[in-house]
Formats: C-alpha cells, sequence, structure tokens
C-alpha cells in the first residue's frame, strides 16, 4: 500500500551549513549535528530504501523557526534558502519526495505572502509550515491574518508545528528554565492545543471555511481530552473572571448549530505520536479517518530515522479500521489534500 508521509523534517544541504556557520556555538547544534538522516540526504534516501518503494515523503523543514533564528530582515533569505533546497531535492528525486512545505519569515508578514506566492507558484510547494506561536505571539493576531486568507485562496495545507524553548520555565518565579524536558514533552502539547483553541474561537473556521490546518501529532491534547473540551467548552462565559464575549461566541456557534468540539474537529492531524496504539485509535477516533495522515517525524527517534516509520506503520497495519480508510490515512487524504498528480 502506498505510504505518504507528511510531516517528516530535513534541512537542505545549503540551508543547514548556513545554520552551522551561524550558530552561537557548538552545543547549540549538538543534537542536529548527531543525526544524519537530518542533514545527509544520501543517509536520508538509503534508510527509506529499506521501507520499499511505497513509501514517500513530503519534506517540511525541521525547526527552529525561521523567524527564531533570524531578524525580520533577514528572515526572508533565509526562507528562501531553505525552500530552494526543498525544491532542488524534490527535483532530483521526485518518487521519493513527492513534494515539499515551504517555510516562512513569519516576523516579516509582507516577505511572508512574498514567499508563499513564489514557493506555490515558482517552486510548487504544496503548503506551507508555520509554527504554535511567532516568538511568543498567537497565530490569531490580526497581523498575520493575510496569511491565512491566502492559503485559503490557494486552498492549500498549513502545517502547524509546536513550539516552545526550554527557556520557558514551568516556575518562572523561582526558575529561569523548564528542566527534564517538561517543555518538550508536556509543552508541546500544550502548544498545540492552545493553538487550535485561539483559532477556534478568534473564528478562523467561520472566516476561512476551507482552511486546512495538519496538527502535528495527531491533534496533541484535544482527542484524549475530548469529553473535557466538549462538555466544558461548552461552558465558555460562565466561569469566574470570564469576559463578556465569550457568552457571545458560543451563542453564534449555536446559530450555526456547532459546538466548540465541532469546531476543534476541522482540524487535520498526523500519526507523528511514536507508534503509540491507544493514542492513535483515540486520535482516528476523534477525528475520523478522513481527517487523520500518515506522519510520522522522521528522524528525531532514538534510532535517528527509521524507529518511528517502522513503529507507526505497524500500529496503523493493526488499527480495527477497513482497508479503504486505512489507505485514505497513508495516502489518499494528502493526494487530496494536496492536489498531488
Amino acid at each position: 500500500m502506498k505510504k505518504i508521509d507528511i510531516f517528516p523534517h530535513i534541512f537542505p544541504k545549503t540551508f543547514f551549513d548556513k545554520l552551522v556557520e551561524n550558530a552561537p556555538s557548538a552545543d547549540s547544534i549538538r543534537r542536529w549535528t548527531t543525526i544524519p538522516n537530518l542533514y545527509d540526504l544520501d543517509a536520508r534516501l538509503r534508510m527509506m530504501e529499506t521501507f520499499g518503494p511505497d513509501y514517500q515523503q513530503i519534506l517540511t523543514l525541521s525547526m527552529p523557526a525561521i523567524e527564531y533564528i533570524a531578524p525580520p530582515d533577514k528572515s526572508a533569505a533565509l526562507a528562501r534558502l531553505a525552500n530552494e533546497g526543498m525544491a532542488e531535492i524534490v527535483a532530483k528525486h521526485p518518487k521519493q519526495f513527492p513534494a515539499f512545505v515551504a517555510s516562512v519569515p513569519m516576523n516579516n508578514v509582507k516577505a511572508t505572502l512574498e514567499e508563499i506566492r513564489h514557493a506555490v507558484e515558482k517552486q510548487n510547494a504544496r503548503g506551507i509550515q508555520i509554527f504554535t506561536n511567532v516568538n511568543g505571539r498567537p497565530l490569531d493576531d490580526p497581523e498575520f491574518a493575510p496569511i491565512f486568507e491566502m492559503m485559503h485562496a490557494y486552498d492549500l495545507p498549513v502545517w502547524m508545528h509546536p513550539t516552545r524553548p526550554s527557556s520557558h520555565s514551568d516556575y518562572p518565579k523561582v526558575e529561569n528554565r523548564s528542566h527534564y524536558d517538561i517543555w518538550w514533552v508536556f509543552g508541546w502539547p500544550y502548544e498545540t492545543s492552545a493553538a487550535m483553541a485561539r483559532m477556534v474561537f478568534s473564528g478562523f473556521f467561520d472566516r476561512w471555511p476551507n482552511l486546512k490546518i495538519i496538527t502535528h501529532h495527531l491533534g496533541a491534547m484535544v482527542p484524549y481530552l475530548e469529553a473535557r473540551v466538549g462538555l466544558g467548552l461548552d461552558q465558555l462565559g460562565k466561569r469566574e473572571a470570564a469576559e463578556p464575549h465569550y457568552l457571545e461566541i458560543i451563542d453564534n456557534m449555536k446559530k450555526k448549530n456547532r459546538r466548540p468540539v465541532d469546531y476543534f474537529k476541522m482540524f487535520f492531524a498526523d500519526t507523528a505520536i511514536n507508534g503509540s496504539a491507544s493514542g492513535t485509535r483515540c486520535g482516528v477516533d476523534f477525528f475520523g479517518c478522513e481527517h487523520v495522515l500518515f506522519g510520522t517525524d522522521c528522524p528525531f527517534d532514538p534510532e535517528g530515522g527509521p524507529l518511528f516509520i517502522r513503529e507507526i506503520i505497524k500500529t496503523l497495519d493493526a488499527l480495527e479500521i477497513t482497508e479503504d480508510d486505512r489507505r485514505k490515512i497513508y495516502s489518499e487524504n494528502a493526494r487530496k489534500l494536496l492536489r498531488l498528480g
């Protein structure tokens, strides 16, 4: 069965060289340099061969976000460098990489719109990747609205990757950083869920009804907390110190015969939760097979590439769904969203 991995990460060589050249210290890029499948294309191709010719990848740039590592006057050039590298990889190896996702400089909205236009119309990018916040700013900040307006007009998806640095302390009154990888293991799912909520309650899907947002890690906390999201957020505006317009938001949803939880189900989600069988069932039950896409987070596993792919395939193959639904998750949903030939 054809398998299109929609959320693996890579660094094009020219982009990676630029990052290494400008890294503040060797320690700041230590993890990147220990994963050859992240920056060595030949190593990536050899690894992919082990999964057979039916396994393909839609390439996304690895963290960090463009706007995190470059100021507004330099981020556009860095995004262009990344996208040129991605387009070159896809052109040379279309059987392995049928498409790529464009990177954008979110700290420069004008440049982002220009880069989207160039990447989609000149390089055939099949969407863009953004992060759950823009250097601490929420995605429903009105300044970013033209970006989502443009993606809605192109009818191409937006990949949303979580971001939160270790400097984001869990106890800021007494500590200046997060410990024990809490910022990543638990912080990232929170960031994704919070970004989804901001989009829901700020009216993204009413304003742009065909907007397609692919959440990383199978919708993060939302499927597991379905009843809390559902029955809890039905009561938005009824708690102490709630903002007055919250009740109006819920009333407007009711007029459309929708609840908050219904809007959360409008997101798409990838299967990149490391092969958890129970978690995958939970995510598929919440979003439905039509809104779940095969994704692996390759190569950020203990083996540096193949482990997540192998375990997620094993889990999906054992999932009690029809073969038609399995095919949707593995490839057909991606073909439809990305409009692949």
